[in-house]
């Protein structure tokens, strides 16, 4: 061989690591569980102890909470450990502090990608529940063994039911913004597809841009591919295109968004930015792909064909329509079924209310969408002291159908053919609910959660 030849060889070699190579490395957690295994974690060294409290901020902040419920959960864990610990979370990492008063151990912490997690939430907050009871008695390598089995905890649903979750969640969702039957078949389809590959595209663990960018467009482009059959082939008309973005509202970033708002109000305002700018690429790269297909294949921006339903049927439509919007939602999130269900009772309640605010009184869309926010806020506090589902799970879920999806693409798509003034109209009155949404949640909080309306 050349020494030419092995130069390539080497070089090829080395390609190959750093294509495999972890960008972020796996933390050996029970190498930092250094004390007899019968002695317990109250009495190990500070560095053990911290390593416990680092681990379930970080195993908390993969479920998609915000910066108050990680740095709270961290809290309990150091209060049963004897120490003090202070915490400055972000959308993926964690930075922390442990003192026992005479020695202190400083961690960073990171994620590989922000996801959402609702199962995997709720059975952290059991986990926090029993450590109060019995965590002073458990050694460092026996809590390191529960967080392992709560770390690896795999999803409860296959890609395939998740791509129906979004079918049926965007189908629903065409049906609330106006679209009929027709429109909700075509949404259906491309919804299930779209969201199919992204899950696929995620469990390869491709780039966030990558994954959000080919959904998106698989999306679009089944909904067109649907329409055009059924132009071609059966006479419909092309005003049934005006559903063509709802296919793609299942890639909107609720939990983030959502979140970011209570972190704010919490003024921490590193979390809280970071999950808003997260939201904010995630929408401008979806909103950008739908519009460059839209241009491409010469779809525009369009009202649905109106219904003509009579009020009462409207509403009963409405009800069942969120339910399964909701439904769909919380099991794209993790959500058990029961837990499902019952944010999509929630959610059936809370969205039908702002609805029909809207187009029974001259309430603005952003003041219906706050009214409907706080009341699922409010049910979901109610049902927490009797069910005990985290209250996020229930409350995100039940709201995210509200965010205003079909009016940002308006916004982007307007901008991108130059005609502002439509785009900062459509943008203000998307923005203008944006903000509704988490302050209604927020204010459910206060007057429901003393532990959230007190500073400390």
């Amino acid at each position: 061989m050349t020494h030419t030849e092995k130069r390539s060889k080497l070089k090829r070699r080395a390609d190959n690591r750093r294509r495999f190579t972890r960008h972020h490395m796996a933390i050996p957690w029970h190498d930092y569980a250094v004390s007899n295994n019968e002695t317990p974690a109250v009495d190990a060294e500070l560095r053990e102890k911290s390593s416990i409290i680092g681990r379930v901020g970080l195993i908390m902040l993969s479920c998609g909470t915000g910066a108050w419920r990680v740095r709270d959960s961290m809290n309990i864990i150091a209060e049963v450990l004897g120490v003090t610990c202070t915490a400055d979370v972000g959308l993926v990492s964690i930075e922390y502090t442990c003192m026992d008063g005479s020695h202190n151990d400083t961690q960073t912490l990171d994620l590989k990608a922000t996801t959402v997690n609702t199962h995997k939430l709720a059975l952290m907050e059991d986990f926090l529940t029993s450590f109060e009871e019995k965590g002073n008695t458990m050694s460092v390598e026996q809590i390191h063994t529960e967080l392992d089995k709560l770390q690896n905890k795999p999803g409860l649903y296959s890609p395939l039911s998740v791509g129906l979750a979004a079918a049926l969640a965007c189908g629903a969702f065409t049906f609330l913004l106006g679209g009929g039957p027709i429109e909700m078949s075509c949404a259906f389809f491309g919804a299930g597809i779209g969201n199919w590959v992204r899950r696929k595209m995620n469990d390869m663990h491709e780039q966030l841009f990558a994954c959000t960018a080919a959904s998106v467009a698989v999306a679009c482009l089944v909904y067109v591919a649907i329409i055009k059959a059924l132009e071609i082939f059966f006479g419909v008309s092309p005003a049934h295109e005006a559903g063509y973005i709802c296919a793609m509202l299942f890639v909107i970033p609720g939990f983030p968004f959502i979140t970011s708002g209570i972190d704010l109000s919490k003024l921490d305002m590193r979390s809280g930015i970071e999950r808003m700018t997260y939201s904010i690429m995630i929408i401008v790269v979806a909103t950008l792909v739908a519009w460059i297909t839209a241009t491409t294949i010469h779809f525009q921006p369009a009202d649905f064909v109106p219904l003509e339903l009579g009020v009462w049927t409207l509403m009963g439509l409405r009800v069942l329509a969120s339910f399964c919007g909701v439904y769909g939602f919380s099991i794209m999130f993790n959500s058990p079924r029961k837990m499902a269900a019952m944010a999509g009772l929630i959610g059936a309640v809370a969205n039908t209310l702002r609805l029909e605010l809207v187009d029974l009184t001259t309430m603005p869309a952003a003041a219906a969408a706050f009214f409907g926010a706080l009341v699922a806020g409010l049910l979901a506090s109610l049902v927490k002291k009797y069910i005990g589902f985290p209250r996020i799970s229930l409350t995100v879920p039940s709201i995210v159908i509200m965010v205003p999806g079909l009016y940002m693409y308006r916004a982007f798509y307007n901008i991108g053919v130059t005609s502002i003034a439509m785009g900062a109209y459509w943008f203000t009155k998307a923005m203008m609910i944006v903000l509704a949404l988490p302050l209604g949640l927020i204010f459910a909080r206060i007057f429901t959660d003393s532990r959230f309306r007190h500073c400390n």
